[in-house]
């Protein structure tokens, strides 16, 4: 049971390493040997959990998507009205952009390269079911624009990260009046 705890730690470190050395340096900049240096194991040790350094790019976002889906759709039920789930789902996607910034960073630069392959990336998209199958119902009743859910997600989920990044710049410090005020812009970016 040790053993196998010491191997779910060595790679927890490495997955946290690809994080925070993609999140500073870029994903070109991340050599093996460095995040193999951060997660303190030596470099071949990353082989037994991932077959390159694409895998260990693939297979972080993954679970780094899989982490904010089950914090965004934390106590959301389909029985809300489309306004409250929506509301439901962005203000906790918005908590975790805040409170996990290494994590929605990562998966900020995730989505805007082409550093993640379609696979995995149609493999992110699966989290998001919960949010889609909310849309779905919006335009069925005529509440949502009956638009692709690429431009749903782009005019009311990625500002967040803009958000996101002007805070951790310390350029804009998020209020709850700021966050209400996005909150609007958002429904009304996408309600008919």
């Amino acid at each position: 049971m040790a053993t196998l705890q010491k191997s779910i730690d060595k790679r927890n470190a490495l997955i946290k390493a690809t994080i925070d050395l993609v999140n500073n340096n870029g994903f070109h900049a991340t050599a093996m040997n460095k995040i193999a240096k951060m997660a303190n194991v030596s470099p071949a040790t990353i082989y037994l959990y991932f077959e390159n350094k694409q895998d260990l790019v693939n297979q972080t976002y993954i679970e780094v998507k899989a982490k904010y889906s089950d914090y965004a759709f934390k106590n959301y039920t389909e029985k809300l009205s489309v306004e409250d789930g929506f509301k439901h789902i962005w203000k906790r996607i918005a908590d975790f952009k805040l409170i996990e910034c290494e994590n929605a960073f990562f998966l900020a630069q995730c989505d805007n390269t082409p550093i993640i392959d379609e696979e995995s990336r149609q493999e992110g998209i699966k989290h998001l079911q919960p949010l889609l199958d909310l849309w779905a119902r919006g335009k069925k009743e005529g509440i949502i624009k009956p638009f692709s859910d690429y431009i749903l997600y782009a005019y009311s989920i990625n500002p967040l990260s803009f958000l996101m990044m002007a805070q951790k710049r310390e350029t804009f410090k998020l209020n709850n009046e700021h966050m209400e005020e996005a909150f609007q812009a958002a429904w009304n970016s996408i309600k008919n």
